[in-house]
């Protein structure tokens, strides 16, 4: 990784880091899929590749906190149908991050979340006209999709860190409700993103430079989940899903246009 402390970034780089810090926060414990943006802005502040490496530390702490607010809501089946199909998916992330530059990885990411953000809307859609319920996590439908977004998510997650976005996509197509997607999706991301970080490290993308950098930002993590913890008790379940969507896109076209 190139030589990245808190030194070699100008004041205004440091408070458009701490501000995607804050939003990593509110994202974790209100709008999964949110942190899209913070990627972004760690891209554009960081080298590319670099900034997936100090991110992901900040993801951590921001799954810690949603965990300790969230933990009786998670639902345990569903996240041990996933683990399988994410941990191959983290593996040929890895691959993909051996051989793949920067421009590859964020068209590949970019193009991936707008696809799933359209077929959810899609299945919504026609789950509304219909009547149709959602796909039980138990049923031959349902172990399907959650083997297909699983392999999805621990590629996207492994080398962008956009899986939020989506595993946000399956937990609604799943039909999961506020509190129950919340927690789901908070054991989900502390568990995956920590078994990620022998293969960043692994990969030269942390080092002690970069952790001194995030220990500095992680601390504005926790305003941005007290913030979420706050909000997400005044939003209703339809608004709900629509800044999820809504978030997963902005991220997709971000990623293509940049």
């Amino acid at each position: 990784m190139n030589t990245m402390t808190l030194w070699h970034i100008s004041g205004w780089e440091f408070a458009a880091l701490a501000c995607a810090a804050l939003l990593v926060g509110f994202s974790k414990t209100a709008v999964s899929g949110a942190n899209t943006v913070s990627l972004a802005i760690f891209a554009a502040v960081l080298p590319a590749r670099a900034s997936t490496g100090v991110l992901l530390p900040v993801l951590i702490a921001g799954d810690v906190l949603a965990v300790l607010t969230y933990r009786r809501h998670a639902h345990w089946p569903t996240l041990w149908r996933l683990f399988p199909a994410v941990a191959a998916g983290v593996v040929v992330g890895t691959l993909f991050l051996m051989w793949a530059d920067d421009g590859i990885v964020r068209t590949s990411i970019g193009a991936i979340l707008l696809l799933m953000a359209g077929v959810t809307m899609w299945r919504r859609r026609r789950e509304d006209a219909t009547g149709d319920a959602p796909d039980a996590v138990t049923s031959r439908a349902g172990r399907m999709k959650a083997r297909s977004y699983g392999v999805l998510g621990g590629f996207t997650t492994m080398v962008a860190n956009a899986g939020g976005p989506v595993m946000s996509l399956y937990l609604l197509s799943a039909g999961f409700r506020k509190l129950g997607f919340l927690g789901t999706s908070a054991y989900f991301f502390l568990i995956v993103n920590v078994s990620k970080v022998p293969f960043s490290a692994g990969l030269g993308l942390i080092d002690g430079r970069s952790l001194l950098l995030d220990a500095a930002l992680a601390v504005f993590v926790v305003p941005g989940a007290l913030l979420g913890t706050w909000a997400v008790n005044r939003i209703d379940q339809r608004l709900f899903e629509r800044l999820v969507i809504a978030a997963t896109i902005l991220g997709g076209l971000q990623l293509l246009l940049r």
